[in-house]
């Protein structure tokens, strides 16, 4: 699997949109596959959750929508200074308060570098989902331009 990944990663260089989602059930491998693929290019993982996390909280609750994008894209410029950017824990990127489509923020940052990120919902036909639908979280989006990986 990690062989597929890395031909991936290669291959969509020349996309406009250069993001790969890795997707599959819970405790498939995605965090494990994505962990190995850091290992190997000597890159750490993002932890979004916790990273943008102690960020918004030292941001008044009256701005942390707006300045969500801001600060990940922050974080991320900060982090990975290379062509590659890997993301876990996206799950905070859902949260209602923060008012933000988190496949198209995530898609923003692979327009200047190739993103791999571990999706925490699950692929339908051609759909990607994130909770149920009587979760107040939940989202669905079509996957175009994004490449994914089933895990």
């Amino acid at each position: 699997m990690i062989e597929k990944l890395q031909r991936l990663i290669d291959e969509v260089g020349d996309l406009n949109s250069k993001l790969i989602l890795l997707v599959g059930p819970a405790r498939s491998g995605k965090t494990k596959l994505l962990r190995e693929l850091g290992d190997k290019r000597r890159i750490e993982p993002l932890n979004v959750g916790l990273e943008l996390g102690r960020r918004l909280t030292a941001t008044p609750h009256n701005k942390r929508a707006f300045s969500a994008a801001e600060l990940l894209r922050e974080i991320a410029d900060q982090e990975q200074t290379q062509d590659l950017l890997l993301l876990d824990n996206l799950e905070l990127l859902f949260e209602k308060r923060l008012q933000i489509n988190p496949l198209d923020l995530v898609k923003r940052l692979s327009h200047s570098k190739r993103v791999v990120a571990v999706w925490p919902g699950e692929l339908r036909g051609d759909r990607l989902t994130y909770g149920d639908m009587s979760h107040p979280e939940h989202r669905d989006y079509g996957r175009d331009g994004v490449v994914v990986l089933e895990i």
